[in-house]
């Protein structure tokens, strides 16, 4: 491995080119970042033409091997889908060069970041598990960032160089994923919860009533401009957020309680995203400006529709 003093002068690999990856891409770039690669597996396939579209325009070279872009990289970045975390480290390990870091961004449970830890170093990498503690698209790069495992102290000021908002949470691996995971029981539960109960109230004519008397009991939220922003976020990303909250429901489980909560919200968002990617709830893309377009698109698929007050 070279030995590389500035951080700005690294290689970087980013493993996963979805919303997270093209955003990271783009600020990398804008901080100076070279010699930036990129992996998808989407890549030869039916879905690549964004990928590779947003990829050539910021001169970033995209594969469909972990392998090759790990191979020279000083750092690799990992952000794909909760359910692959353990399996993107599992194939960069195979090619990762000695002492190069292995930064996990993936909301995979404190067992999955364990597991992918040993893979990693035992390739003779550095693993260090992120925890990416609210949404990525307001906050870019700067999204505050958890850092844990016995290489968090050492990365995170290399990482704040490179323009990343880094906090040491733990030496000890699973500590910030379950902080990071218990959070989410709760913001993606909530989602969960007004997409339930708000097109539930839709059809019962009671949404007016209903939020009235939220914002008499939670006065500092504004219900409508809230329930728009959760049904967009759900639509778009509900099967990340499904794979997500499953991690989630598992992080509950292995402390030996049932996550009724957790698996429920899991279902919901997974639901919603089904929906979506079958169209019925109008392009995943399209701007929202109110919930109960999207709430009547899906009383629109409930089969047969119902008359709630019979």
């Amino acid at each position: 491995m070279r030995p590389v003093a500035d951080p700005r002068g690294w290689r970087i690999a980013l493993i996963g080119y979805g919303e997270v990856g093209r955003i990271l891409a783009e600020d990398l770039r804008a901080a100076g970042i070279a010699a930036l690669s990129a992996c998808d597996i989407k890549v030869g396939g039916p879905h690549e033409a964004p990928l590779v579209e947003h990829a050539a325009g910021l001169g970033i070279g995209l594969s469909a091997s972990h392998a090759e872009v790990a191979a020279n990289a000083d750092l690799i970045i990992s952000a794909v889908t909760a359910s692959q975390a353990v399996a993107a480290a599992e194939a960069c390990a195979a090619s990762i060069a000695r002492a190069a870091w292995f930064l996990d961004f993936n909301s995979a449970s404190p067992r999955a970041k364990i597991r992918a830890a040993a893979l990693i170093d035992g390739a003779a990498g550095r693993y260090v598990e992120g925890a990416v503690m609210t949404s990525v698209p307001p906050y870019r790069m700067r999204v505050p960032l958890l850092l844990g495992g016995p290489g968090a102290a050492a990365l995170a000021p290399l990482l704040a160089a490179l323009g990343f908002e880094p906090r040491v949470g733990s030496e000890r691996l699973g500590v910030v994923s379950a902080t990071k995971l218990c959070r989410s029981v709760m913001i993606k539960g909530v989602e969960a919860m007004v997409i339930e109960s708000f097109t539930a109230a839709r059809a019962y004519g009671v949404e007016r009533q209903v939020i009235d008397s939220l914002t008499e009991t939670f006065p500092g939220i504004d219900w409508e401009k809230q329930a728009t922003y959760f049904f967009q976020r759900v639509v778009q990303h509900g099967r990340r957020r499904a794979e997500e909250m499953r991690e989630a429901a598992e992080t509950v489980r292995d402390v030996g309680l049932e996550p009724h909560s957790a698996a429920g919200t899991a279902e919901r968002q997974a639901w919603v995203a089904e929906l979506a990617e079958r169209g019925a709830l109008g392009a995943r893309d399209e701007r929202r400006t109110d919930w109960r377009h999207d709430a009547d698109r899906i009383l629109a698929q409930l089969a047969p529709p119902k008359d709630p007050m019979r």
